[in-house]
């Protein structure tokens, strides 16, 4: 095969290549800006803003996101995450001793049922088995909406990570294509300065002896 003829094949493959992941890069970073400006736009409607650095208990003090994000507004993965994590499951675990939404379900019911029968019986304790059930199901429903709300935050803390490996793979196809480029346009000025008689490993011919 003649060499200036292989360089162009493998020059103009190199420039398709390098076309290909130009396109598969302007995606992904589709893609990232999509998520990044969602997460935004989903987070800074909730107006969640961080507790200001002078109003940190001693316990917020010892996170190292709440200290950076002090009298911050709520707006991007990292925040939410660090919201989510630090702040609301610090305060979960004050609430019935760090028990779950799940784990004072039965606590809950079984007061109930107390209190059905103690109001059957009229017994002399209704009213503070009343009471118990009234602080279990209060503190069950502040769990409740602090579980869902971290939830809902973590989503979006994931969410806005799969934004953040779009743009990693966006900018590792543009590497590749300023690179396949690079070869592309290496190969064509080799091609252009090779003689057309040239060949690509040529079998040498062999003398024959007598």
């Amino acid at each position: 095969m003649k060499r200036r003829t292989l360089d162009l094949l493998f020059s103009i493959g190199g420039l398709g290549l390098a076309v290909l992941l130009l396109v598969v890069g302007v995606v992904l970073t589709t893609n990232a800006n999509f998520a990044n400006n969602y997460v935004h736009d989903q987070l800074a409607a909730q107006h969640i803003s961080f507790t200001p650095q002078d109003k940190l208990s001693d316990e917020e003090k010892k996170s190292d996101c709440l200290r950076e994000y002090a009298g911050q507004q709520l707006t991007t993965g990292k925040q939410a995450e660090c919201y989510a994590n630090e702040y609301i499951g610090l305060h979960l675990t004050s609430i019935a001793g760090g028990k779950t939404y799940a784990d004072l379900g039965a606590p809950q019911s079984a007061l109930r049922e107390q209190v059905a029968q103690a109001e059957q019986a009229k017994a002399a304790n209704l009213a503070d088995l009343q009471k118990q059930l009234a602080e279990v199901s209060a503190q069950r429903d502040t769990v409740f909406k602090g579980e869902t709300l971290r939830g809902l935050l973590l989503t979006s803390y994931g969410f806005s990570e799969f934004g953040r490996k779009a743009e990693q793979g966006a900018l590792a196809m543009y590497l590749g294509a300023a690179l396949l480029l690079l070869l592309s346009a290496a190969g064509l000025l080799h091609a252009l300065r090779t003689p057309a008689s040239a060949t690509f490993a040529a079998p040498e011919h062999e003398k024959i002896t007598t």
